[in-house]
């Protein structure tokens, strides 16, 4: 009876084991395969290009000479000549005051100064004759000064009644109107000059020892899309403030189309130095960490050895193929072979628009990661969007190295 009860158990035993190290072919075909979750990223390659090292900021263009034209005269306005947005040259006439008065007040003068004129011409005959005292003398004489000096002012306030430009320009604005009685220093006009305009530039004084007067720059107006304006640096300040940490540069532009208006908020650069084959990748693919500098590289992954005690698998086994999810289907297809970004510390050197030059750390035609970076670390398996254009781009930068 004990015996028949233990054969029993150990039957039961076998059949167990049996189920559990058997199991179907399908069920156990389904467990074998592991799937690797690629990370779709864009790549571009480390190419060898020319860079320049710039400064750029922002100023608002000034006029070289600006002038506020006062009338130096009372009278009423009687003649306009110019207006709004003329251009002017110095010395032109713009204005006309009534100039009755004027010449009325010259004509009096000139009468006295005549009869101051006649009288000092007698009392210096008598003088020498000594017919009359020096004091009737030197009294004829100041007389005679004082009226000549009446007469000049007389003649330039007729003269001033003429409203001239004192500086080459255009009219930006006019104040009076006709019939207008203007008084003594009255505003009449504002003239700004077109050309040269200048811009100025508050820079840190890291950048004093590499800027210098002369040096070409280069103008974007956000008024005038598309168009680019070249100047040169005019002059720069001696000094830095030391409230602000910067120094003033003065650029100098010259439009002789006239394109250019003062008070144009413009987009300036100033390239100091150049490079003809610097090694440049995109801005986009350096990662910025810890206070270090670094690019995710896609290179082919390595192969590792299969460990038979941990995995259970057999050392002629072959390679299982990777895959990654379909975000459409919902499946899973296969990805790239073997692709994994690696970070890189890199040193970068000047920066050039989207361009940023590599020092050291990687080596021409490095494929560097653009986008999809955040969403990668170092051994990450990853799956490359943009590989045959990336190809294109590389067959194409040869193609023009050889011709």
């Amino acid at each position: 009876m004990k015996s028949s009860v233990i054969l029993a158990c150990v039957g039961l035993v076998c059949l167990s084991l049996s189920a559990c190290s058997g199991g179907s072919p399908a069920q156990a075909k389904e467990t074998k395969p592991e799937i690797v979750n690629a990370v779709p990223v864009e790549v571009a390659r480390a190419a060898r290009s020319e860079i320049a090292a710039s400064y750029n900021g922002t100023a608002t263009l000034i006029a070289d000479h600006e002038a506020q034209v006062a009338a130096k005269t009372s009278g009423v306005l009687v003649k306009l000549f110019v207006e709004e947005g003329q251009s002017v040259k110095a010395g032109q006439v713009l204005a006309q005051l009534e100039q009755d008065t004027a010449r009325a007040k010259l004509a009096q003068a000139d009468a006295q100064m005549r009869k101051a004129n006649a009288s000092f011409n007698y009392s210096e005959k008598a003088i020498q004759k000594q017919l009359i005292p020096q004091r009737d003398y030197d009294q004829t004489k100041f007389d005679m000064q004082n009226l000549r000096a009446a007469y000049e002012e007389a003649r330039l306030n007729l003269q001033f009644t003429t409203i001239v430009a004192p500086v080459d320009g255009v009219i930006a604005e006019r104040s009076v109107k006709l019939g207008n009685l203007i008084q003594t220093n009255q505003n009449l006009f504002r003239i700004v000059g077109m050309d040269p305009l200048q811009a100025v530039l508050n820079v840190p004084e890291r950048q004093l020892g590499i800027l210098k007067a002369g040096q070409p720059v280069t103008l974007e107006a956000d008024a005038l899309p598309g168009q680019k304006f070249t100047g040169n640096i005019l002059r720069i300040a001696p000094v830095v403030d030391s409230n602000s940490g910067t120094f003033r540069v003065t650029c100098e532009f010259r439009d002789h189309s006239g394109t250019l208006k003062p008070g144009m908020f413009g987009r300036i650069g100033i390239v100091y130095d150049q490079r003809a084959d610097a090694l440049t990748v995109p801005r986009s693919a350096l990662v910025e960490e810890d206070g270090e500098t670094a690019v995710f590289v896609v290179d082919k992954a390595t192969d590792k050895p299969v460990d038979d005690k941990k995995d259970g698998a057999k050392k002629d086994e072959p390679k299982k193929e990777a895959k990654v999810a379909d975000a459409n289907k919902g499946d899973a297809k296969p990805a790239a072979p073997g692709l994994v970004a690696h970070r890189r510390l890199v040193k970068v050197g000047y920066a050039d628009g989207d361009k940023i030059e590599i020092r050291s750390g990687i080596d021409a035609g490095t494929q560097v990661i653009t986008v999809g970076r955040n969403a990668v670390r170092d051994g990450t398996a990853v799956q490359v969007l943009n590989a045959d254009k990336d190809k294109q781009v590389a067959q194409k930068s040869v193609e023009e190295k050889k011709g």
